[in-house]
């Protein structure tokens, strides 16, 4: 719990001191693309948070990785190897665009499916947002086989569920309750 308050703070941070001058897209793109590569690699997040590998060599490796990152970016690896917090740098990378996202009033949308969306369900979808928020939405689609089918749509910290399964336990609780 920790390390996610501070690496919201870092990224808050790095956001402010990156839209004051003027590179928060570059800086969004540079955070992206350390945020897939540490959760895709299982061998640099072990070597982040490994206390028997020194900072230095840590960052090392980072400035190898990734050479042509914007100077805010490098120096958000001085400023964690500095407080011995380079450990959070995939949580920050990723809160970071959140927070992009955030200010620019782009939000994403999880929609749950039984099957791969269609175009028409996601129009559906996309009507349905618009009812729950004003910012622009990006969809992301995650298929589980246990909805039987409907959706379930999650927005921010809203939800809207219009799945099979939920209307099937429903219907189960109420004739339990008679």
């Amino acid at each position: 719990m920790a390390g996610t308050r501070a690496a919201i703070r870092y990224a808050k941070a790095v956001l402010s001191l990156a839209a004051d001058q003027k590179a928060a897209d570059a800086v969004n793109n540079d955070m992206m693309l350390i945020a897939n590569t540490v959760e895709q690699s299982e061998e640099l997040s072990q070597m982040l948070k490994s206390s028997v590998i020194k900072s230095e060599d840590k960052k090392q490796v980072l400035g190898k990785l990734f050479p042509n990152l914007n100077t805010i970016s490098s120096g958000l690896f001085d400023v964690l190897v500095t407080n011995k917090r380079i450990d959070i740098l995939g949580d920050i990378a990723s809160k970071y665009s959140v927070l992009f996202d955030e200010l620019n009033g782009k939000e994403t949308a999880t929609v749950t499916t039984a099957v791969p969306m269609t175009s028409d369900l996601e129009l559906k979808v996309l009507a349905k947002v618009k009812e729950l928020t004003s910012k622009t939405v990006v969809l992301e689609n995650v298929v589980d086989k246990d909805i039987i089918g409907g959706f379930i749509l999650r927005v921010g910290d809203k939800q809207y569920n219009a799945s099979i399964s939920d209307k099937l336990n429903k219907l189960k609780r109420e004739f339990t309750l008679n």
